[in-house]
């Protein structure tokens, strides 16, 4: 998400913060670098011409050229202001009742995987979400609505088989609704396309009859400079409250989400950074910014990690990692851990500084086959094998390799990184070491107790 933005922001600041001396000429050649990075990102052109001129004007005051760090400042200036430009503070959903949440947007935006998610998210907070399909359009829609619905055990109204009548099923669906308990309806509608008059028109109609207290546009981030013209589309038709953005983990420029929020005045609420239904994440536009400019997002990170690992199970590993004991029964806990955390990439991106060193690890580094494969070679263990790796020899490792379908040679490559990533567990100052490649993140450094390598390289490591 955002990678080239980042990479160009990057070089363009690590440039300005090594001129001992800020110009007027300094900046503007480091505005244009960034004005151009802006629209290769796909931010729209108005938007990112506003940006510019609002960094010009601050970045031009005597504080900022005559202070000691010019560089840091104009850094600062820029984050301040693309956080105000994503919307200065993350924006709640209104629920208050009767909390009727309409999702809308393109054909293929992710609309019915973003109700489930929604779903899942609000029953996490306590409330009791129903989900409506007023998908009448698409084939199978109904039924995928229904399918997430009994994933997350979440009650679903399905209209009678080839129902077209879409404010029929809305009467039906809010008289079901009284019979259910629920305080939250989530509707999910059918994908429309900008020319599809008629189509809109039905959404309209919708929209006037269910009274949403929350209209909210579901859009691809990929679709670049075409999500500005569909948020003003839709936003005209039915008045959106809200955006949320969906395939974040596969866009990697990402100007969307910078340009969407500046031209509606609307909102994004929520970002979609994963397929799995627990990866709907609220939007934070300060969290957002830092990311965009390789500063991490580490409150992010821990909030993930507080959510889906158990505190005294990650503590007992922490202390075996650091005592050397580090064992293959561990590695498949510290899979089963990481995968609760989603995409390794994406949790990765969240660490200050991750920009700097990512072309130091592998490209397969964060290859869910990659990690499939290592996890079958560990399975085809005996359970002696795994709790005393020094064990696996010749023999053993031929078994093993015919066991998990890998290679012998694939065997004893990953045998031989776990054996080496045992030994620099026990050294905190490599922790240490990659830390400050990290941002210079020491104390974390000394929580973590040691999974890096020094000399200004990162070990590989088996996972």
């Amino acid at each position: 998400m955002f990678s080239s933005l980042s990479d160009s922001l990057d070089k363009t600041f690590r440039n300005l913060r090594g001129v001992g001396k800020i110009s007027e000429k300094n900046i503007t050649d480091a505005l244009r670098e960034i004005r151009l990075a802006l629209l290769e990102a796909d931010v729209e052109f108005g938007v990112a011409k506003d940006l510019i001129a609002k960094i010009r004007e601050k970045s031009m005051g005597v504080d900022v050229l005559k202070s000691i760090k010019p560089g840091e400042q104009i850094v600062k200036i820029f984050n301040d202001e693309l956080t105000e430009l994503l919307g200065g503070d993350a924006a709640p959903l209104n629920l208050n009742p009767p909390a009727h949440i309409l999702l809308c947007g393109l054909n293929g935006a992710g609309k019915t995987t973003t109700s489930g998610k929604l779903a899942l998210r609000l029953k996490k907070e306590g409330r009791r979400p129903l989900l409506i399909a007023c998908d009448l359009y698409r084939p199978a829609a109904i039924d995928q609505l229904a399918t997430l619905a009994h994933q997350i055990d979440v009650p679903c109204f399905t209209p009678d088989p080839g129902e077209k009548n879409l404010i029929k099923v809305a009467k039906q669906a809010l008289k079901w609704a009284k019979t259910q308990n629920g305080t939250t309806l989530i509707f999910d509608t059918a994908g429309r396309q900008e020319i599809d008059d008629n189509l809109v028109a039905e959404l309209k109609d919708l929209h006037k009859f269910v009274d949403p207290g929350e209209t909210l546009l579901v859009a691809d981030s990929a679709t670049g400079q075409q999500a500005v013209s569909v948020a003003k589309h839709f936003d005209e038709a039915v008045g959106i409250t809200g955006i949320i953005l969906t395939k974040l983990d596969g866009d990697a420029r990402g100007g969307a989400a910078l340009s969407m929020r500046a031209v509606t005045g609307k909102p994004i609420k929520f970002i979609g950074e994963g397929e799995k239904l627990d990866q709907l994440n609220i939007f934070h536009p300060d969290r957002m910014a830092s990311r965009i400019l390789g500063m991490g997002d580490v409150v992010s990170m821990v909030e993930t990690a507080a959510e889906n690992i158990d505190e005294e199970e990650a503590m007992n590993a922490a202390k075996r990692l650091q005592s050397g004991k580090f064992d293959f029964n561990d590695f498949l806990d510290q899979m089963n851990m990481l995968r609760k955390l989603g995409p390794l990439d994406g949790l990765m991106g969240m660490l200050p500084g991750f920009s700097k060193i990512k072309k130091q690890i592998p490209a397969d580094a964060f290859d869910e086959g990659r990690m499939k494969r290592m996890e079958a070679i560990v399975l085809s263990m005996t359970q002696r094998e795994r709790s005393t790796p020094q064990l696996i020899k010749g023999t053993r490792r031929k078994r093993i390799a015919a066991g998990s379908g890998n290679t012998i040679i694939e065997v004893n490559r990953f045998i031989k990184q776990f054996t080496q990533m045992r030994k620099m567990m026990k050294s905190k100052g490599k922790m240490k070491e990659m830390m400050k490649q990290l941002g210079g993140m020491d104390d974390m450094g000394d929580m973590m107790g040691g999974m890096g390598g020094g000399g200004g390289k990162l070990p590989k490591l088996p996972f």
